[in-house]
């Protein structure tokens, strides 16, 4: 290739860049890492204990073996967008230390990766809750989120 000659662009043609198109975030919540069991109950009734891997107002990932998700999932296939597979979850936050109460929330699976041989994560992100389920997990996460504030804080 030769050098160019000249910087003048008076006779250059200009070309419009498309921006690139943004990636949807699938979560607009914050998250927190937790670690808790959580029950995942599927329409047919039947009963899958997990492990809560983060939770956020919106929806919760678990952590779990590929037989559960074959269980969940079938065919082990990440669910298209608009066709989740609907579930029933249970799990327990503290509200006080000494006092965990239940959460029951009715949820899509909305997310599925495989993080190793035989560990997957899928995302649920919560439709429904009975009670005062959400305000417990609003006030969990708020809490949490602040302590991980005045800890950065704590530190520098």
């Amino acid at each position: 290739m030769g050098k160019a000659t000249s910087f003048d662009t008076t006779r250059a043609r200009k070309i419009k860049m498309k921006p690139a198109p943004a990636k949807q975030n699938l979560r607009n919540q914050q998250r927190v890492d937790v670690s808790t069991e959580i029950t995942v109950e599927k329409s047919d009734g039947c009963c899958l204990t997990c492990k809560v891997s983060n939770l956020s107002r919106a929806g919760v990932m678990i952590s779990c073996d590929q037989d559960v998700v074959q269980q969940l999932i079938p065919g082990m296939r990440a669910p298209a967008p608009g066709h989740w597979i609907g579930v029933k979850t249970r799990f327990t936050v503290p509200v006080l230390p000494t006092q965990p109460v239940t959460v029951l929330a009715d949820g899509n699976i909305v997310h599925m990766r495989r993080i190793s041989r035989n560990e997957f994560q899928i995302g649920i992100q919560f439709s429904e809750f009975e009670g005062n389920g959400f305000d417990y997990i609003d006030r969990y996460v708020a809490k949490l989120l602040s302590d991980a504030r005045t800890a950065n804080y704590d530190t520098h």
